[in-house]
């Protein structure tokens, strides 16, 4: 079966989605940012200030080539995973690619929790989000589904993509 990859920018929930949703389908979680974390030895925060976005960049391609090389599992991606073309391309040969959105209100209220968004870190919190949404939208909108996650709870929003992904044939029986 093909990887379930989540696709969208900070604070729509790929995390929390996709760990519920692994549950769900009774598949294994993958967390790409976790396993860059891994390999690095250090939070992503501490990578970004380090060496910079590039590296960042640099070791997300390095992970994303080996998480998209399994199978059956469920893929939550970095926001800025799409800003290389390359990354799209690997995932979705053995994936079927889920884009989460949200309301640019409800991104700011979600990842005001966090202090470690390095992007984010920035005197205009509301139109650094708005410039990076505007960025990253058309490329947000390649995903084979795209699912609001502005309002409903993650177990509504798991059995949207669920249904999604049934309706599509990318799923078969119960989950």
């Amino acid at each position: 079966m093909k990887n379930i990859v989540l696709l969208g920018f900070m604070g729509t929930g790929k995390t929390s989605v996709g760990r519920l949703l692994a549950r769900q389908l009774k598949r294994p979680f993958v967390d790409v940012d976790k396993m860059i974390e891994i390999a690095c030895g250090a939070a992503i925060s501490e990578i970004f200030q380090k060496h910079g976005e590039k590296f960042f960049r640099e070791q997300e391609s390095e992970m994303i080539a080996k998480a998209a090389s399994y199978e059956n599992a469920v893929i939550a991606t970095g926001g800025g995973v799409v800003l290389n073309a390359e990354n799209i391309a690997r995932l979705r040969c053995n994936g079927v690619l889920v884009t989460l959105t949200a309301s640019p209100e409800v991104i700011l209220e979600r990842t005001a929790k966090r202090t470690t968004r390095p992007l984010l870190n920035a005197p205009d919190r509301e139109q650094t989000v708005k410039a990076l949404l505007e960025n990253r939208e058309p490329l947000y909108q390649e995903a084979d589904y795209i699912i609001d996650t502005t309002s409903g709870s993650l177990h509504q929003i798991a059995q949207k993509i669920i249904v999604l992904l049934r309706q599509g044939g990318h799923l078969r029986g119960r989950g």
